[in-house]
């Protein structure tokens, strides 16, 4: 008999420890493998901790193709499940098939410099900031036609996934994940009659990249985040972002509803 394996990953805080052990107690005792380290051959990724567990562990095991699913130990818990009061509760849906998977679309930017080529992907966002606190000056062409020379703090390129995220929180719109578009945020924007920026987020769908061209100042480093993950680089040529071939897939109750999650978190 083929064994069930179930790989768990964990931030480091005591709460989130306490129910990895509990959780993997469980699992085990239902008939379930929960290997040490992270198994290719598992069926199901649990993430233990809040939003940013979940992202740390989908970036760091290069966007896994098997269901995710999280316990939230956490604070806004959007991307999460479950609560630590209801392991049994979803062990038991689990194994009776009492779920389905939400695919989350996500976004890559491809970055090209004088010597190289890099590729970083997001499960919410791709960010890019200017060096330190300096403003910075973004050349902004969407489908390769020329849109407009941003100047301010930099941009996001978010996911309808991370639209709820630090999008939100610049202002943008919440999307729904089952609609695929990228939303372009401002941070900062400078408008006035030196500079003209867009001051509001704008929709690109599925088929149009956005292409970013920076103008060095003061410096010649520009910083690109994904997932909170940051990268300093200099000397780049383009950025070019748009949706990737990855697909990450939640694991959801029967229960879940995507605009019942967005009026309990933020309302």
């Amino acid at each position: 008999m083929k064994k069930r394996i179930i790989n768990i990953y964990s931030n480091d805080l005591p709460a989130s420890e306490n129910i990895c052990r509990l959780l993997k107690e469980k699992l085990e005792r239902s008939g379930f493998v929960v290997p040490g380290d992270f198994s290719h051959e598992a069926e199901l990724l649990v993430c233990v901790g809040g939003d940013g567990a979940t992202l740390e562990a989908i970036n760091k095991y290069d966007f896994p193709k098997v269901p995710i699913i999280g316990i939230n130990t956490g604070h806004l818990g959007f991307f999460q499940e479950i609560n630590p009061d209801q392991l049994d509760e979803f062990i038991s849906n689990y194994m009776a098939g009492k779920y389905r998977l939400q695919p989350l679309s996500t976004v890559q930017a491809t970055v090209l410099s004088e010597d190289d080529t890099n590729i970083h992907k997001g499960l919410n966002e791709i960010v890019i900031k200017g060096w330190k606190s300096y403003s910075v000056h973004l050349n902004i062409s969407i489908g390769g036609s020329f849109i407009e020379r941003f100047s301010g703090d930099g941009i996001t390129i978010s996911t309808p996934a991370g639209s709820t995220a630090y999008n939100y929180s610049l202002g943008g719109s919440i999307i729904d994940p089952r609609l695929k578009a990228l939303q372009v945020a401002p941070i900062a924007p400078m408008n006035t009659t030196a500079y003209r920026s867009f001051t509001s987020s704008i929709l690109l769908p599925s088929d149009l990249s956005l292409e970013v061209v920076p103008e060095y100042t003061k410096s010649n480093q520009i910083y690109l985040i994904n997932d909170g993950i940051e990268t300093e680089y200099r000397n780049i040529t383009s950025i070019k972002v748009e949706f990737s071939d990855s697909v990450v897939n939640l694991l959801r109750f029967e229960t879940y509803d995507f605009w019942n999650k967005v009026k309990t978190k933020f309302l």
